[in-house]
């Protein structure tokens, strides 16, 4: 299950957006049974409830031990939407539930949430970030457990010169380099990589002895 987040207030189906399109490709690409959802930011219960019904496998309303390991949960957005993927992560922990990996688009953090922290129910975290212009997002993730969370990376990329066709006005005159990098090839390139990776991989949360099933880190670097 493979949950994407919109930033700002895009629309959930907004085909100009990186993170609309990544989703398209996914579906395409991926192998069949793999769910793929995008959500505004503001409706991060609504994709929580998603994911909760789809995890239901008896249909019974509630989710059983068995159900909560057999979860494979991958969350990405940009944006706000990197904000609310840390959110949502820290719900589904709250609710003992695994994700294999959070992406994290130039995150900007949402009032009241904290989108370096990442929580220790996530297994890998990958964050790419950009400081050319006036919105850029955090430049480090680091784990509230580095012993059951491995940091992939803090990516740097860089839009000296960028256009971003399809944009609202307002956004290609004054946050041009935050556009630019949702609609890079190269980080969702690698952002498909990793999602590949951790769907292929086991992992899950911790057992009664405290030990993580994490894998080795793809990659560090900012």
């Amino acid at each position: 299950m493979v949950i994407g987040i919109t930033g700002g207030f895009v629309r959930h189906d907004n085909q100009v957006h990186g993170v609309v399109q990544f989703a398209e490709r996914l579906r395409r690409d991926f192998p069949e049974g793999t769910c793929v959802e995008v959500f505004e930011n503001h409706r991060w219960q609504q994709a929580l409830q998603e994911i909760e019904k789809r995890l239901d496998a008896d249909h019974d309303g509630k989710l059983s031990p068995e159900e909560k390991r057999e979860a494979r949960i991958v969350l990405y957005g940009h944006s706000w939407g990197g904000s609310e993927v840390v959110h949502l992560a820290g719900e589904l922990g709250n609710k003992g539930l695994p994700v294999l990996l959070t992406v994290q688009v130039d995150s900007v953090a949402k009032p009241g949430e904290d989108s370096s922290l990442i929580p220790a129910n996530v297994a890998e975290a990958v964050n790419f970030y950009q400081q050319d212009g006036w919105l850029h997002g955090r430049a480090e993730i680091r784990a509230a457990d580095p012993a059951h969370t491995k940091i992939l990376g803090n990516f740097r990329r860089e839009y000296k010169s960028s256009s971003c066709p399809g944009y609202p006005w307002y956004n290609r005159w004054f946050t041009v380099p935050h556009c630019a990098i949702e609609i890079d090839p190269e980080v969702w390139d690698r952002a498909e990589t990793l999602i590949r990776g951790a769907l292929q991989e086991p992992t899950g949360l911790p057992d009664e002895q405290g030990r993580g099933t994490v894998r080795a880190p793809a990659g560090n670097g900012r």
